[in-house]
């Protein structure tokens, strides 16, 4: 599940809207209804509003109190996101202990590797760095990921394909290492109208909050 636009310690309440009334209790009674102290939940980024990582503690105790482990990928709103170093000892120093990132890593789970970057979007012109960055990152997830000897899992924030346009950096290293489903976030409301389902033999799975009624997705 993605784009969970926490804002417990930040004043940038989600209900205003349409679909997100009241989401916080229901993701709650959702998550603790599907998910036990076994399963893996995977966030692909916009976790929370909070703009320092301090400031986020709130956001993260929520999280880490509910059942299972969870492993977070950056979105594009998590302004808080810092490097490796600080992240982890953000989550050791306040006993975070069920919460893990994909950093330029990759994360077993059961019989799968969990890998993947936040990427970046199609539409968007004079940004090839960012868009070589990500495409960078997601390669050395993935090889990450294979080195486990699991089978790869792709996460990313931004879809890779949506509605007829193709970030063909970050799409060419999908098909280079034989991905054939990747999950993401980022498309709100009826954006999920436009949201691609399939591309050139790899599947797009649509995993924001408000997309799948705050229930975490098998």
């Amino acid at each position: 599940i993605s784009d969970l636009h926490l804002s417990l310690s930040a004043d940038k309440p989600m209900d205003v809207f349409r679909g997100w009334d009241n989401y916080v209790h229901r993701l709650k009674a959702n998550w603790n209804r599907l998910i036990t102290d076994d399963d893996t939940v995977v966030i692909p980024g916009d976790i929370s509003w909070c703009m320092h990582l301090n400031d986020a503690v709130l956001d993260f105790e929520f999280i880490n109190s509910l059942p299972g482990k969870k492993i977070m990928l950056k979105g594009n709103h998590d302004l808080w996101w810092s490097t490796s170093k600080k992240l982890n000892t953000f989550l050791e120093e306040n006993n975070f202990d069920s919460i893990s990132f994909v950093f330029n890593n990759a994360i077993c789970a059961e019989d799968k590797a969990i890998c993947g970057t936040r990427g970046w979007f199609y539409d968007l012109s004079g940004e090839d760095k960012v868009v070589l960055r990500e495409a960078g990152r997601l390669e050395t997830s993935i090889l990450a990921a294979q080195k486990t000897g699991l089978t790869p899992v792709v996460f990313m924030h931004y879809p890779p394909v949506y509605n007829g346009w193709v970030c063909e950096e970050i799409f060419s290293v999908i098909k280079k290492y034989n991905i054939d489903c990747v999950y993401h976030g980022h498309i709100h409301g009826s954006g999920f109208n436009n949201a691609t389902a399939e591309y050139d033999g790899v599947k797009l799975k649509l995993l924001s909050a408000d997309c799948v009624d705050f229930c975490p997705v098998p």
